[in-house]
């Protein structure tokens, strides 16, 4: 194996292995020892490879989510004239699958689970290179669905509403299974589950603009809550 080979090697068992504990103990908690021991390297094998232990840990975040992107794309290698109905089912579907993969890099949702509880100064940076993009192409399914003249707020509302589902199926499985007895919510596998929320989604999307809701007066008052 050349050196370069050899570099390569030990960042990504430095990768791999800071993603481990970061998702098991946190950014604060973890050390650089105790990443390069796991990951049977140097302690300066993290300087030398990042530059630093936040370095490592943007390094980390940035990693996972694109190889989840880049085994379940959002558009799941679609044609590009397929219908936004299709393209919602899609982007679904492969969402699902991020979810529920369980192989390398299956720390990745823990570890942003502990982001979005705990955020560092690194989620800014996330959020721009990886978790953006994504996002951008289903705003763009939304707004096909919604029509000309969409509201841009309504447009991010309806999109993120789409993610809520999926996270939802996926994140809080042990608690639906037993909410419904006999009757699991995710019976089917993900292809099932993936049909259900795009179905849910065009429903309301379809609906969305001539659809108007007045909420009555409620105490204590719905903005005092955010």
């Amino acid at each position: 194996m050349t050196s370069s080979g050899r570099e390569d090697e030990t960042r990504m068992r430095l990768l791999d292995a800071a993603g481990e504990i970061f998702s098991g103990k946190g950014f604060h908690a973890a050390t650089v020892r105790e990443i390069t021991k796991v990951a049977k390297a140097n302690v300066a094998a993290i300087h030398y490879h990042f530059g630093s232990k936040d370095r490592l840990y943007q390094a980390v975040l940035e990693h996972a989510h694109n190889e989840a992107l880049r085994r379940y794309p959002p558009d799941m290698g679609l044609a590009g004239n397929a219908t936004a109905e299709v393209r919602l089912f899609a982007y679904v579907r492969a969402l699902l699958l991020r979810l529920a993969d369980k192989g390398r890099h299956a720390w990745f949702f823990r570890l942003m689970a502990r982001e979005m509880a705990d955020p560092t100064p690194q989620l800014a940076a996330v959020v721009e290179r990886s978790l953006a993009p994504a996002n951008a192409v289903l705003r763009a399914i939304v707004a096909e669905l919604l029509g000309p003249g969409a509201d841009p707020l309504a447009i991010a509302r309806c999109a993120q509403s789409v993610v809520g589902q999926c996270r939802h199926f996926s994140i809080d499985r042990p608690v639906l299974t037993r909410l419904h007895p006999g009757n699991d919510p995710g019976q089917g596998g993900i292809d099932a589950v993936a049909r259900h929320i795009t179905r849910f989604s065009l429903a309301a999307l379809h609906n969305y603009q001539v659809c108007d809701f007045t909420p009555p007066h409620l105490e204590p008052h719905v903005g005092d809550l955010f």
